[in-house]
């Protein structure tokens, strides 16, 4: 039975990156022949030690501690067919862990599903920037077997360094993703946006609209942000609540309207569109920037809206308010959507095919 070795940096069910790219296949991975086993760098202490804020002294012992970790990887590495590594295999501009897996002489298998190659820090490791090193994505693609990339921006990209790349999109269990019925204590609606501390800054985007919606429809609607409990807007009433795994379609079913808006630049243009996926598999009309695959996942007025400025934004949504039944068949579209073209079970036979074919 060949065997896989997923190098991440988290444990399971951390990272959306890693659950929705390829941590949802592993048990139809197995089923199918193939044995499988996650590697991840960052245990639950080290993780909250290295994303807090601050403490300096405290994420130097973590790059140490990780140091080994991948260290031990080495000896075990040999005793795999497929290394695959999800977006890098450590948190410094080294690709020396790459390098040395490389030469084990295994498949290498590279998947990303972000513009990693462009600088993007997050507020809180701001001082850590020196650290990172975005050119290191070229040498990881350079150096891969295959690379396996999350839209047609971020593939296109890997074919000027890889003959062998793949495109899986980001995907969707639509088995869990189902929408719970929510009893609320009136009629009033919910709009709503998911994402972490690190994206708050693309929801931000949106509040001026939200502004002046809340203007116009008062108590009839309100706001609700999962993934940044530090969040607060008192003019829209709004206050962050943590993302949690336990009650994540609880939470994300209370919504009535997704909203995901994004800023019309590079790295955004590589984004795989997880957040309005999510929306779109429990059957919430979505309205989102017009930025990257978005345009590709929806058709306008079909299965969501797409919302290039103000105007747009403020006329698409307040016609969803108004609407009931436009939500219902939006809603229904969208959840079709995404089972036929950004669901698990509509891609795993390709991604099953992707590793036979490595392995000849």
């Amino acid at each position: 039975m060949p065997r896989i070795l997923f190098i991440g940096a988290h444990r399971l069910n951390r990272s959306p990156s890693q659950r929705f790219r390829f941590e949802q296949y592993l048990s139809f991975f197995q089923k199918n022949g193939f044995e499988c086993h996650l590697s991840p760098l960052l245990d639950e202490k080290d993780d909250r030690r290295f994303y807090s804020e601050g403490n300096f002294f405290g994420k130097i012992s973590v790059v140490v501690k990780s140091f080994f970790r991948r260290w031990k990887d080495m000896g075990k590495a040999k005793n795999y067919d497929i290394i695959f590594i999800q977006r890098e295999a450590f948190m410094t501009g080294s690709i020396f862990f790459e390098k040395k897996l490389k030469a084990i002489g295994k498949k290498v298998v590279f998947d990303f599903d972000d513009a990693i190659w462009l600088p993007n820090i997050s507020e809180s490791n701001k001082k850590y920037e020196w650290l990172k090193n975005p050119l290191k994505t070229d040498q990881l693609i350079s150096i891969s077997d295959l690379v396996i990339a999350g839209n047609a921006f971020l593939a296109d990209y890997a074919k000027k360094f890889n003959g062998n790349v793949r495109m899986i999109p980001t995907t969707i269990d639509t088995d869990y993703h189902i929408r719970r019925v929510r009893v609320k204590k009136d009629e009033s609606i919910c709009i709503g946006w998911t994402g972490s501390h690190t994206t708050i800054q693309h929801f931000e985007h949106a509040v001026p609209v939200l502004k002046k919606l809340k203007k116009n429809f008062g108590n009839k609607i309100y706001f609700k942000v999962i993934g940044d409990p530090a969040y607060e807007n008192k003019e829209l009433g709004l206050k962050g609540v943590s993302w949690k795994l336990t009650s994540e379609i609880e939470d994300l079913s209370e919504f009535d309207i997704g909203i995901m808006p994004l800023p019309d630049d590079e790295w955004a243009k590589g984004k795989c569109g997880l957040k309005g996926l999510q929306y779109m598999a429990l059957e919430i009309p979505t309205v989102i920037s017009p930025v990257g695959v978005n345009r590709e996942i929806i058709s306008e007025g079909v299965n969501g809206f797409l919302a290039q400025n103000e105007e747009e934004w403020i006329e698409k949504i307040s016609l969803l308010i108004e609407n009931p039944e436009l939500r219902k068949k939006i809603g229904r579209d969208a959840r079709k959507t995404v089972e036929e073209r950004y669901s698990v079970n509509s891609q795993k036979e390709k991604y099953l095919s992707c590793l036979k074919d490595l392995l000849g």
